[in-house]
């Protein structure tokens, strides 16, 4: 009997199950969305049993697209939604509250209460992160500071903390703790270089060591299906990634210097830097990319807040379009934006800049500026958003970048990938399978499920569908960049 790996693919708004063969090829796939909670402005919650719902109806949808049976599968790879909060009960997997989401602000005020206590370059300096309500430390600290009882019932082991993977594995394992390295990078309690959680960090947090999971490797065996409906006992879950870390694996992005852009409602740029940890002095996140066995990779990354999310707003703020993908045939008519730029600083600027004060902006109008005009602009930002990311990381990284790898909804764009190619000087290259997310939490799975014998193996199935490179000049491009940085520089 023929043996598949079912991703699941735990996201923001929906959850998604997929099921690859050892080629890499989609068999079936489904997905679920979920609710979103919004007890205040600026907060954001999940319910966990909604979410643990939807993976299962995910999960027998995608056996049943792909005419498979629950025997077949031989291993399943959790990717998640990170940063992403989670507090149950140990002993019956119930939810103490509401996930607490990555992009929830409640937490702005504890952020500034630890930078006046001089804990900034603490923080920055053991986990590569900043001071940010985005990270799950601040929200955990939430939760145990406002819930009635909870602090108590955590210091005595009765608690369960984790990211969706963790609760995740909770789940499908029949109450096993753990999370890996690189869900456990994002929380602000991990230290980069022990990978262990760090007492230090722990303390001004107020978080008890036992509420914490063990932190494991991105491709082990955590532990066994046990008591489901969707699949039979024991099948191994054995591979764990966040988000962009299993889109960079996915991507194939396995040698130093190799990176992926992630091109949806933001933009995630993740460059691999391999056993070498780069501190940013840039603004940008150094994260765990993934540890397979004893041999750990680290990455650089870049947050674009807005990208796709710009062309909604042509879409559903303007009216200009009906439809996203009519974005790039209405930029087509015009040959250049005639120097119209937009600065989509919808909610506030990213990587490399971090000014959540920053506003949008348009400027270079004239009396011939059209909607077509506009429309070229907006995916030129996108653009200069990403490339201003990668200069940062050039920089960092103390090496130029040879080759960018792309997926996300917008990478379909010719558009917008051939300008993002002239930009960075690069070829740009997109893979047949978009879904590479759910396709590097597979191969982390196979791997250790022994369907591949190792990542040089994996090299091979890589394949390109298309790809672009640079036409411009270098004289045309400064003259695009400083267009641009005059632009920014006004916002």
């Amino acid at each position: 009997m023929e043996k598949f790996i079912l991703a699941i693919d735990q996201g923001t708004t929906s959850s998604r199950a997929i099921l690859f063969d050892r080629e890499g090829r989609v068999l079936g796939q489904a997905a679920k969305e979920f609710g979103q909670i919004f007890p205040r402005p600026g907060w954001v919650e999940h319910h966990l049993d909604e979410i643990w719902s939807s993976v299962c109806i995910s999960v027998s949808g995608a056996l049943e697209a792909a005419g498979a049976k629950p025997e077949q599968v031989a291993a399943v790879g959790i990717t998640n939604q990170r940063e992403t909060t989670c507090l149950w009960e140990r002993a019956s997997g119930r939810p103490v509250h509401n996930a607490i989401v990555w992009q929830c602000r409640r937490t702005a005020d504890i952020c500034q209460q630890l930078r006046h206590r001089g804990l900034e370059p603490l923080y920055r300096e053991r986990t590569g992160l900043l001071l940010d309500p985005y990270f799950s430390g601040t929200k955990l600290k939430w939760l145990l500071d406002n819930l009635s009882g909870v602090k108590a019932a955590a210091e005595r082991g009765e608690l369960c903390f984790g990211t969706i993977d963790s609760f995740l594995v909770f789940k499908l394992c029949g109450g096993v703790h753990v999370t890996d390295v690189s869900n456990a990078s994002r929380t602000l309690m991990m230290n980069l270089e022990s990978l262990q959680w760090d007492e230090e960090l722990l303390r001004p947090l107020g978080v008890p060591r036992a509420l914490l999971p063990r932190i494991a490797a991105s491709s082990e065996v955590y532990g066994y299906t046990r008591g489901l409906a969707q699949l039979p006992d024991g099948v191994p879950v054995c591979g764990i990634a966040g988000d962009q870390q299993a889109a960079l694996f996915g991507q194939g992005c396995l040698e130093p210097g190799e990176a992926k852009c992630t091109y949806g409602t933001g933009a995630f740029v993740l460059l691999n830097t391999g056993g070498r940890l780069v501190r940013s002095g840039r603004g940008l996140l150094t994260t765990v990319a993934w540890k397979i066995g004893t041999q750990t990779a680290y990455a650089l990354e870049g947050s674009v807040f807005i990208a796709g999310a710009a062309v909604q707003w042509l879409r559903d703020g303007l009216g200009i379009i009906k439809s996203s993908s009519e974005v790039e045939q209405l930029a087509s008519r015009v040959p250049s934006s005639e120097g119209v730029v937009f600065v989509p600083a919808l909610v506030g600027l990213g990587a490399p800049y971090w000014k959540p004060e920053a506003r949008g902006l348009v400027c270079g109008l004239t009396r011939g500026s059209t909607a077509a005009h506009l429309a070229r602009a907006t995916l030129e930002a996108i653009a200069f958003q990403v490339a201003d990311v990668i200069e940062a990381m050039n920089l960092d990284a103390g090496q130029k970048l040879r080759l960018l790898r792309v997926d996300g909804g917008a990478s379909v764009n010719r558009l917008l990938m051939q300008f993002q190619a002239d930009l960075l000087g690069v070829e740009i290259q997109r893979p047949p399978v978009v879904e590479t997310t759910a396709w590097g939490a597979a191969q982390l799975a196979g791997l250790a499920a022994g369907m591949w014998s190792g990542p040089e193996q994996l090299k091979q199935l890589r394949k390109t569908a298309a790809a672009f490179r640079p036409q411009l000049s270098p004289e045309q491009v400064a003259q695009h960049l400083a267009r641009w940085r005059a632009a920014v520089g006004r916002v």
